[in-house]
């Protein structure tokens, strides 16, 4: 948020300035000529300056750089609708057949026409409502637009100077390499999604036996570790060693087939382990007072036992290859997708940033606190943020309260862009979607969700279990 104040309290400093001026009489001989050619130069500036955002974070990895692109574009329409406001009402008297007579006549105002033309649509769509209605990846289509209102900006105002032309040229070769930088950055990607196709082309014609996209058959629990008081965590090996029998994507849960006092009870857990991990996974379980099944497997199940398990399931799933950072929101048990999600990035030497906003009630409930630290000092692109919502401890130095608009908009840069995982307790997914959706501005179809409910009384799959 400073950020954005910081680029539109300056981007404003120029029309104060020209509006003093002009009140004192202090433009020069021709008061008009100068206030178009100083609001069409500053548009222009704020119009390349937008375009190079996107580059300049690429090349120094400055995340927050995305934040202002949107206020330096409309701070550069603006400007430009300035200018030719004045041209028109001034400059041409608000005479309407004057100002196309002028426009016809003249090759530079063509240019400068069709960029004004071209820009209107970038500014009707640079709202978070317009965002959500166009869909994200349209408004990136629409917004490609900038590129060419750039080059007709920079004609107009080559064709417009008489004699000395070192201004233009310098925006020119500021735009020629913004331009080489996107084609040779195009061609590269291209270039990595071919080799990425061919060598998982390759890879699935070497891998024998294949796996199959769902797998039911038994596994062996070899360890339980205990995460807090009430949540366990138990690791589950093929029976017979080596790999396990199936693949899965972080955020995925295993289906159990349980006995329970001789009646069949099926249950969904979400695996808690990396994918990248591939002889074992792993489910958290937290027992709950009126779990039927968590109370089951914490009572029941040692090391040694043989479980009936289906796998893999579920579509609460990060695409890590479609983004450039990763925004988590957890509370409580809601934390073991999450916890998939951070081991696999982390695992992978994923380059975007991760950002896990977890809810707990005390530091007793603090599961995986430990292993949170160790990745966070290994891994500085890992951003957590602890909030404790019922802890009595004066000691706890740390963030206290429910997940709130503030501490959203301060632990996370231009949140308003996706996606963002939630997962957790339903009255708390229900406030956050509708605070992630309605107050900041997040595009709905980013904000994937995957609720944990108590499982209902029938012996059928609920996910208290992962919904999803």
């Amino acid at each position: 948020m400073f950020a954005k104040r910081l680029v539109i309290v300056n981007g404003l400093v120029p029309a104060a300035l020209l509006a003093w001026d002009a009140w004192h009489h202090q433009l020069g001989v021709n008061e008009v000529n100068f206030a178009i050619r100083t609001t069409g130069l500053v548009g222009l500036i704020f119009l390349v300056l937008s375009l190079v955002v996107t580059p300049l974070r690429k090349l120094t990895g400055w995340q927050t750089l995305i934040a202002v692109r949107r206020n330096l574009g409309v701070l550069g329409f603006s400007y430009l609708l300035t200018h030719f406001v004045i041209f028109f009402a001034l400059d041409r008297a608000g005479s309407i057949s004057s100002t196309l007579e002028e426009i016809v006549s003249r090759v530079y105002l063509w240019f400068g026409t069709a960029a004004l033309v071209l820009m209107i649509p970038l500014a009707v769509t640079s709202t978070d409502a317009m965002i959500r209605r166009v869909g994200a990846r349209r408004w990136k289509r629409l917004h490609r637009l900038a590129y060419p209102i750039a080059i007709c900006g920079v004609v107009h105002y080559y064709l417009l100077v008489k004699s000395d032309i070192r201004q233009p040229l310098a925006f020119a070769i500021v735009l020629g390499v913004l331009l080489v930088y996107r084609v040779v950055g195009h061609y590269v990607d291209l270039r990595a999604e071919v080799r990425t196709a061919r060598a998982a082309v390759v890879a699935a014609r070497q891998a024998k036996p294949r796996k199959r996209a769902f797998w039911s058959g038994e596994l062996k629990v070899a360890r339980i570790f205990d995460e807090t008081p009430d949540i366990k965590t138990f690791r589950l090996v093929a029976p017979g060693g080596g790999p396990l029998p199936f693949d899965y994507t972080a955020g995925q849960y295993l289906n159990l087939a349980l006995t329970i006092d001789g009646a069949r009870v099926a249950r969904s857990y979400t695996i808690a382990s990396s994918p990248t991990r591939k002889d074992y996974c792993e489910i958290s379980v937290k027992r709950a007072a009126d779990g039927h099944a968590s109370r089951h497997l914490h009572e029941t199940w040692r090391e040694g036992s043989v479980v009936k398990v289906g796998a893999p399931a579920g579509r609460f799933v990060f695409a890590h290859d479609q983004a450039q950072r990763c925004v988590l929101i957890a509370g409580g048990v809601g934390i073991t997708p999450m916890m998939s999600t951070v081991r696999s990035l982390t695992d992978r030497c994923w380059p975007g940033e991760i950002y896990l906003v977890f809810s707990v009630r005390t530091r007793r409930d603090f599961a995986f606190a430990d292993e949170l630290a160790y990745l966070q000092a290994r891994f500085p692109n890992l951003h957590v943020e602890v909030t404790l919502t019922q802890e009595p401890d004066a000691a706890w130095t740390g963030t206290r309260g429910q997940v709130t608009k503030a501490l959203l908009e301060r632990f996370v840069p231009d949140l308003r862009h996706g996606p963002i995982l939630l997962c957790g307790p339903d009255p708390m997914m229900t406030a956050m979607r509708r605070l992630l959706v309605d107050e900041l501005g997040v595009p709905d179809a980013e904000v994937l969700q995957e609720a944990f409910v108590s499982p209902p009384a029938s012996a059928q799959p609920a996910a208290g279990d992962a919904v999803g």
